[in-house]
């Protein structure tokens, strides 16, 4: 294991740390994916952290791979102090109680041929947890959480369902144990906008509620920004960026964080030649390497218009601009 990142805090203070996490697919003959490749993060309790990045950098595997739905290669998952990638089959069940997720597809992560009530009751009658009475009275307290009542939702189907729905229906099922983390993968990206709002805000009321601990997985930077504390940036597998949301949207200092900054929407249709000009700056070049294949050096050179011999002879290490705010950069962007 490489040393220790330096946006990673006190081990003893994080409720989830994750050190150097490697997950690789086996590919067409000898070949492998590089999906995810020694990222680190950690969580302290109550706290929100985003993992943001375009499509196919890794984040939905590296989620994947901490609640181990995925098994990693390689890297450490530590939960409350217990390593996950050293449990056995039966330790991993029981520490899962207190760790769920949220899937990106609402109604194909329901079980079409059960009714609501069995669905969100699922958990409490494999773990054996009360009687019937208890169980229901739980699952009525889940529901009412999330803004759906038992007598009129809990003998319908997830068909019957929109998708915003549905996503209510999910989180209901991830809250029926009481868990202390819940990873939110991609929650509200296949959702209207309207909808979106609405889970957004269901998931800060039930985070002050439970005393939840979030991961939440997005490629929307407008999203993470109004509902994480930190925020983590991912290309092609690899951490390029963390810090505090407010520093990240005030003064990002990798040239793709800035790129993606630059692609939210602007409600202003003149934002002026600054802008632009900015934009044109910092703006990505080419098409996203595969990750069969990944350049050497910084991930990010053959996209990057600061690229210099440097990115391609050696992989940048993270380095500490301020306080908890890291970027991983031979060239970081010391300007606002």
């Amino acid at each position: 294991m490489t040393a220790t990142a330096p946006h990673l805090r006190a081990a003893d203070a994080a409720l989830l740390r994750v050190e150097d996490l490697v997950v690789e697919f086996r590919a067409a003959g000898r070949r492998r994916v590089h999906a995810v490749s020694g990222v680190s993060f950690d969580v302290l309790p109550g706290e929100t952290l985003g993992i943001v990045g375009e499509s196919g950098c890794g984040k939905s595997t590296t989620a994947r791979a901490v609640m181990r739905v995925t098994r990693p290669a390689s890297g450490s998952v530590r939960f409350r102090g217990a390593e996950l990638t050293r449990l056995s089959e039966r330790g991993l069940r029981r520490i899962r109680t207190s760790m769920q997720m949220i899937f990106q597809d609402p109604v194909s992560s329901l079980n079409p041929r059960r009714r609501v009530r069995d669905i969100v009751a699922e958990p409490l009658v494999v773990w054996g947890r009360g009687d019937a009475a208890a169980r229901e009275a739980k699952v009525r307290e889940a529901l009412a959480a999330v803004g759906l009542d038992y007598d009129v939702v809990g003998d319908r189907y997830p068909h019957q369902f929109s998708g915003g729905q549905c996503q209510r229906i999910s989180i209901a099922r991830a809250l029926v144990l009481e868990p202390e983390l819940l990873v939110c993968d991609e929650p509200v990206s296949a959702l209207d906008v309207s909808v979106q709002a609405q889970i957004l805000n269901l998931l800060e009321d039930l985070k002050e509620r439970y005393g939840l601990t979030l991961v939440f997985i997005s490629h929307d930077l407008a999203v993470v920004k109004n509902v994480c504390d930190r925020v983590a940036v991912m290309y092609l597998g690899k951490v390029v960026e963390v810090a505090p949301a407010d520093a990240l949207y005030r003064a990002s200092a990798h040239p793709y964080t800035r790129a993606l900054l630059s692609s939210i929407p602007d409600p202003d249709p003149d934002p002026g030649p600054d802008a632009a000009a900015r934009d044109a700056e910092y703006g990505p070049r080419g098409e996203s390497p595969s990750p069969l294949d990944p350049p050497s050096g910084c991930r990010y050179r053959t996209r990057c218009p600061l690229a210099q011999d440097k990115c391609a002879r050696e992989v940048p290490e993270p380095r500490q601009l301020d306080d908890g705010h890291t970027v991983a950069c031979h060239f970081p962007i010391t300007t606002s």
